[in-house]
């Protein structure tokens, strides 16, 4: 049996700019910034004060209070984003053989708010006070695993985890699986929870996050020389895939096809990219090579344009390295810039914006970008959306040990 054809007919996003699709991507296009103040603790104490937090975020429809309780904010962002997928899809979970439906979702780092509260518990009140939902409330795989019981996922189901590539690597995961006959239908993407103390400490010690504190709104500025670091995100992506013929039979409305997977490590540093964009470069190149396709044909890149030197602009030398003089011509625009860095859940959202740019043919803009950083010095869409053809799309996702993974999504044709 050949590769079967893989599909998206559904998608669901918890945002800092919105918790719905709609939300989510008609913000997206008017350049609007989900960025603020952080509210989930008190940041007297910490150099960066800014996140890009879900906010109004009700999780009651699919989660009861006691529930909630034993659950990571990760898993509640999931379920909820799920739930918005399955209902666009039109799947009938009780008429459908879920022996043959699975999920995967990827995460950087899981259940670390509700780790970081036990542990807090642990010094102050003693052992036996921990909760004895402390482990599974933590584990990474937990999000796929409460999604599975949710729903009655009886398939192959799973939990990626290459830090702020989780996203496209859970996405890369499924359409495997699907391709090869492992799986009919696929719940796949991204979630992330970690505005809490002990992550943004870890990150402001590194010099990783923006100090824009008094204008958060333009404070992630992917490809613009006055950048000063990443602003941390949370959220979830998650969207529906099933074969080609699974989704005829039902009648499904079809969205877009995922036709090529890419993947690699830089094989350099734990947190840098590699400077000339090497690892990325293979990615984009293997992803390209998966669909079938030549740099020309790619008409529009989802950067993974985290706002910091080293990414930006080892990102830029990779376009440059796999599309020649294409890509002064090829369209690129970072969802970052108005959302954050979600981490694991970057991919999730960010290949949602690709699917509705090659719906609505049309590319939301890369805020902030006042001044151009000099190595950077390609097409970011500034400022302002665009209309324009699409037939492919590429997300990009990389992230911390390097590793690297891009999807390649085409608009979809019978």
């Amino acid at each position: 049996m050949g590769k079967r054809r893989v599909v998206v007919t559904g998608l669901g996003a918890i945002t800092p700019l919105g918790n719905s699709v709609n939300e989510f991507w008609n913000n997206a296009l008017a350049g609007k910034s989900g960025i603020g103040p952080i509210t989930h603790f008190d940041t007297a104490q910490f150099d960066s004060k800014i996140a890009g937090e879900i906010r109004n975020f009700d999780p009651s429809s699919m989660i009861d209070r006691k529930e909630a309780r034993h659950m990571d904010l990760f898993v509640q962002y999931t379920i909820m984003a799920a739930k918005e997928a399955l209902e666009q899809s039109g799947l009938d979970m009780e008429k459908s053989n879920r022996e043959r439906f699975g999920a995967v979702i990827g995460t950087g780092i899981g259940g670390i708010s509700m780790l970081e509260n036990q542990h807090e518990i642990l010094l102050n009140r003693g052992p036996n006070r921990c909760s004895p939902f402390l482990i599974p409330m933590m584990i990474p795989n937990i999000a796929a695993g409460h999604l599975a019981i949710k729903l009655g996922l009886e398939g192959p189901s799973g939990c990626t985890v290459t830090a702020c590539a989780s996203g496209n690597s859970a996405l890369a995961d499924a359409t495997r699986w699907i391709q090869y006959g492992d799986a009919d239908v696929m719940f796949a993407g991204g979630a992330e929870s970690a505005v809490c103390p002990t992550a943004v400490a870890g990150f402001c010690a590194a010099k990783a996050l923006s100090v824009r504190n008094g204008d958060p709104a333009h404070a992630s500025r992917p490809f613009d020389k006055d950048r000063d670091g990443f602003v941390i995100g949370e959220g979830a992506g998650v969207v529906v895939v099933e074969a080609l013929e699974h989704a005829q039979a039902r009648g499904a409305k079809i969205l877009a096809e995922i036709v090529g997977i890419g993947q690699s490590d830089d094989a350099y540093h734990i947190t840098a990219p590699h400077p000339e964009g090497l690892g990325a470069a293979r990615a984009m190149q293997n992803a390209l090579r998966d669909g079938g396709i030549t740099p020309e044909q790619v008409d529009y890149i989802n950067a993974h344009g985290t706002s910091t030197g080293l990414g930006d602009i080892g990102e830029t030398k990779a376009i440059k390295r796999i599309f020649g003089d294409r890509a002064y011509k090829t369209p690129i625009s970072s969802t970052k810039s108005m959302v954050g860095h979600c981490l694991g859940a970057a991919g999730g959202i960010e290949f949602i914006a690709v699917v509705k740019s090659l719906l609505d043919q049309k590319i939301h803009p890369t805020a902030n970008l006042d001044n151009p950083d000099p190595e950077c010095d390609l097409d970011y869409v500034p400022k302002v959306a665009r209309s324009l053809a699409l037939t492919y799309g590429l997300s990009n996702s990389f992230g911390f040990g390097g590793h690297n993974a891009s999807v390649l999504v085409k608009r979809f044709e019978p």
